[in-house]
């Protein structure tokens, strides 16, 4: 039983609630009539005197329920329940004017409720008419071109196969596009385990589609294929950016959330949309991989999404995906950033040289973040004539992707994750000398040079 004290307007649409569990002390002899009318069972009396709650059987109650406006009787009451039962729950109202009711009582504030709940319910109409606006541009579609980056990783191959299943349940057609290479032997694997469709930059005319998504990525030319001077139908991305070199009909960019893959989860929520399995299975990976395991930047929208997605997947093929074999090249360049490292107090630095596959550097970059004493690490190779950085780190301290974009932003590309973090240099940057062992040379100390002092740190003579 639940004891109510005073059934003013808010006391009375929670016993309605409750009603087959509830008692009532009331006083007024009219509304406790009005009461018992309507079926309620009700104690009369004056609930500020113990001989009332004495008669209302206190004791036997599972909770006081204390909801007048009045923050002097119901302090009274408190003081009255507390004589006659030290331990059972207390639930107080207040006006929000900072009263005082004692550590062991439950206080809420009905204005406080309302305004939240008015807030929900204006945040839940603009997110209806965003996804309206979405699905706006779907329908107008005939074929879209879904563009992911130059080299796609998990979470932006599961986005991209998402967008175009939401695609196609509208009945429109959409192909998945990147720039590069799918060179991360875990990238390899998951597209080709689940089949996944994607076609080269080169292999397309974007004149042929109607529309554009970038999906995992937000402004043309940056980390990804799309010609700078094409504006996107859609952006749909979850890294940080600055939101004014951002341009589309449609935007949806949450850096408070670990990864798109959570986003595109409630797209298909939404538009309830079958979680199949093979969706499932490339959504829960796209997460677990930009999270690492949960660990980087997961949020409670991130832990929600994995909650829906895991029954649903895969987990024969994910293991699958997640141990694939180290191809000769990627072992070649951890085997030379391990022998090239260069410490600086807790950071690692190593200039691989070389390479043919810019994927083979966050490999290394997250293998020697494992050795003791180093909580940030900073590895770089030479691509095509661009200098490609990528970093990890786990000092609490240190925003990665804030540090490359000031070591390395006014010369190239950067940004990222507080963990995990990419820079691109072109090699023209460091003068007229063609030489590409002597530029690299050159390039080697400018790179570490920079990254400390973003860092604030002063490098070892």
């Amino acid at each position: 039983m639940y004891l109510l004290l005073g059934c003013g307007s808010v006391g009375y649409s929670v016993a309605k609630q409750i009603k087959s569990e509830v008692a009532i002390v009331e006083k007024s002899s009219e509304r406790a009539d009005l009461l018992e009318s309507e079926g309620f069972r009700v104690i009369k009396g004056n609930f500020t005197t113990k001989t009332a709650l004495k008669k209302a059987k206190l004791g036997k109650a599972k909770a006081v329920l204390i909801l007048t406006s009045d923050p002097e009787v119901n302090k009274r009451a408190i003081e009255v329940v507390r004589e006659i039962n030290k331990e059972v729950p207390i639930i107080v109202r207040s006006n929000g004017l900072g009263e005082d009711f004692g550590e062991d009582v439950i206080v809420i504030e009905p204005f406080k409720l309302i305004t939240d709940a008015v807030i929900r319910n204006l945040r839940e109409v603009e997110i209806h008419r965003m996804f309206n606006r979405f699905k706006r541009i779907i329908l107008e579609t005939t074929r879209m071109a879904i563009v992911l980056q130059n080299n796609p990783d998990p979470d932006a191959i599961a986005c991209g196969l998402t967008l175009k299943r939401i695609v196609e349940h509208f009945g429109k057609k959409a192909e998945i596009i990147y720039g590069d290479e799918i060179g991360h032997e875990e990238n390899k694997a998951l597209v080709n385990l689940l089949g996944i469709k994607l076609l080269n930059i080169l292999e397309v005319d974007l004149r042929d589609f109607s529309h554009i998504a970038l999906v995992d990525t937000a402004i043309p030319g940056e980390n990804n294929p799309l010609p700078t001077n094409v504006v996107p139908d859609i952006v749909i991305d979850h890294h940080p950016v600055d939101m004014k070199k951002v341009k589309a009909k449609y935007i949806d960019i949450r850096p408070d959330v670990g990864a798109t893959s959570t986003i595109l989860t409630e797209y298909l929520v939404r538009f309830k949309i079958d979680i199949t399995e093979e969706l499932a299975t490339v959504l829960l990976y796209g997460i677990k991989t930009d999270t690492q395991d949960f660990m980087r930047g997961a949020t409670p929208e991130d832990l929600k999404a994995v909650v829906m997605l895991y029954p649903k997947a895969n987990h024969e093929i994910l293991a699958k995906i997640e141990t694939p074999a180290m191809s000769a090249e990627t072992l070649d360049v951890l085997a030379e950033a391990i022998r090239n490292r260069r410490i600086e107090g807790s950071v690692l630095l190593s200039n691989v040289g070389f390479i043919r596959n810019r994927d083979t550097l966050p490999q290394a970059a997250d293998y020697l973040l494992n050795l003791e004493g180093i909580s940030t690490v900073v590895v770089y190779g030479l691509a095509k004539d661009v200098i490609h950085v990528s970093g990890r780190n786990k000092d609490i301290r240190i925003h990665l992707g804030e540090v490359m974009e000031r070591a390395f932003g006014e010369i190239g590309e950067a940004g990222g994750h507080a963990r995990a973090a990419a820079a691109k240099i072109p090699l023209g940057l460091f003068g007229s000398v063609t030489d590409k062992d002597t530029l690299l040379k050159l390039a080697n100390e400018a790179i570490i040079d920079r990254f400390l002092k973003a860092l604030g740190m002063k490098k070892k003579e």
